[in-house]
């Protein structure tokens, strides 16, 4: 196996062995990168240098006690990073160079993290494809004809085309499970308020969380015990101690209570992809797990809820981009004319979607009839996942209702890419935790490739351990998580 394949566990025991050192698993990527990267598009921009000397230190100290130290990893573009580039993939932000690192990044650098580059995104998060990146799309590396899914889409594919070990994504709607599953690797959303939003550019403020996407549920697991925690610069993150997330991985799930709940098993979701995720529920059936079906008829109401709620608190996020303080500042003999101008040549079609939805759904006369009705659905889903979760331990759905689909075949029709994140943005309205693990592949009907399918595992707020429980024992059951695409 290449040095660039191995799992962040396998890279920490060679760098304990002094098997090899930081520097060679970080030029390792690079050449990765530079063999692959062309095609795939999924970064924005690469450090090599700050890389190599971040590696360099890395192993000169020589302490690998903490099991990301030495390890690369991407970051997707929306996480601000001192003294590098932050484009969030927007033309308004394409030279803007931050004066500060997002918390989960400076916690990551503390531990001796490489960052070997900046992931490219769907324009400040917002889309399931990563088609709407004011640069260029990213491809799926197991089909170049096709998405890698969004918005963490230059994540996922970094990660399944084994550019770097692991990556930073966001996650508001879909935007880690969704490229996650799309590009058969394994993506955490967590618990609202479990990881810091700070230094990060906002989509939606009460929606967005922070987490990882790597090869397996133990490489997250290792990730989340440097991110997570309470940070003082976000208030949305209580004071609720960090457990060990490995620990406890390979406690077996006999005797669990895992609820399927019908309504994500219903019309809508393709049939060949439902048949592979009812395969891996038996096979977590078979390792002990109670199978429990269960009811979450106010599904039907989340993608409405979700995208006017997310709408409205994008349009106010993205006030602040104005030509003024930072960013593209446009020419102009007036201050309006500046802002029409700045904004107008600096935010893609999507972004411009999303303040037009965004102004009409908080403007008079329609707040209470869009934006407030919503709210008030919102707290009844929210109600619905706690009383299911009376009755299981956890949940467990398809991670996306189809497969990564062709570029281009849903970017005119802004209602069929929404429904991409039918199954995965109830789970960010109710704030709870959600894992997606590679579980099979499904051939499509319209390409040759054989295509991965997520199984997503739904968790109580707060109880990331649990599912990662479930989702590690899947994977030492089972091989889909190994399987690469043949991309050379």
């Amino acid at each position: 196996m290449e040095l660039n394949q191995l799992t962040i566990k396998q890279a920490n025991e060679g760098l304990k062995k002094k098997e090899f050192s930081s520097v060679d698993l970080t030029k390792a990527c690079f050449e990765q990168i530079k063999k692959v990267d062309d095609k795939v598009k999924s970064f924005i921009s690469l450090t090599e240098n700050y890389a190599l000397d971040k590696a360099r230190k890395v192993d000169e100290v020589g302490n690998f006690s903490n099991p990301l130290s030495g390890i690369p990893v991407g970051i997707k573009d929306i996480y601000c990073t001192k003294g590098i580039k932050t484009t969030a993939a927007s033309k308004i932000l394409e030279n803007y160079v931050p004066p500060f690192s997002a918390t989960a990044v400076e916690k990551l650098e503390e531990q001796g993290a490489v960052m070997v580059g900046k992931n490219n995104l769907d324009e400040f998060a917002m889309g399931s494809s990563t088609e709407n990146s004011g640069f260029f799309p990213t491809k799926n590396p197991w089909d170049l004809q096709r998405v890698p899914g969004g918005s963490s889409g230059g994540s996922a594919a970094a990660v399944a085309s084994d550019q770097c070990f692991y990556s930073l994504g966001t996650d508001t709607g879909c935007s880690i499970r969704l490229p996650a599953a799309f590009c058969g690797v394994t993506g955490l959303k967590v618990t609202y308020g479990r990881v810091s939003r700070y230094g990060v550019m906002s989509y939606a403020s009460s929606f967005d969380t922070m987490g990882p996407i790597a090869r397996t549920v133990e490489d997250v697991a290792l990730v989340m015990k440097t991110i997570a925690g309470q940070d003082l610069k976000d208030s949305t993150t209580p004071n609720i101690v960090v457990p060990d997330y490995s620990k406890g991985l390979d406690q077996e799930i006999k005797g669990l209570k895992i609820g399927l709940p019908k309504e994500y098993f219903a019309e809508g979701v393709d049939e060949e992809m439902k048949k592979v995720v009812e395969q891996a529920i038996k096979k977590l059936e078979s390792l002990g797990a109670k199978i429990v079906e269960i009811s979450l008829p106010l599904t039907k109401y989340a993608i409405p809820t979700y995208y006017i709620l997310v709408k409205s608190e994008a349009s106010t996020n993205l006030e602040r981009y104005d030509g003024i303080r930072y960013g593209l500042s446009a020419q102009a003999n007036s201050l309006m004319e500046k802002y029409l101008e700045t904004r107008g040549a600096g935010f893609g079609p999507e972004v411009k979607r999303s303040i037009m939805m965004g102004t009409y759904t908080l403007s008079a006369g329609y707040y209470d009839a869009y934006y407030n009705k919503a709210a008030q659905v919102r707290t009844l889903i929210k109600q619905e996942f706690q009383k299911a979760f009376e009755q299981v331990d956890c949940m467990v759905t398809p991670s996306t209702p189809f497969t990564a689909f062709k570029i281009g075949e849903k970017v005119d029709d802004p209602l069929q890419m929404y429904l991409a994140d039918i199954l995965s943005c109830p789970i960010n309205i109710a704030g709870v935790p959600a894992l997606s693990v590679p579980c099979g592949f499904v051939k499509p009907k319209d390409g040759e490739n054989e295509m991965p399918v997520g199984m997503q595992i739904i968790g109580k707020q707060f109880d990331e351990q649990t599912i990662l429980r479930v989702g590690h024992q899947y994977q030492q059951a089972t091989d889909w998580h190994k399987r690469k695409p043949g991309l050379k």
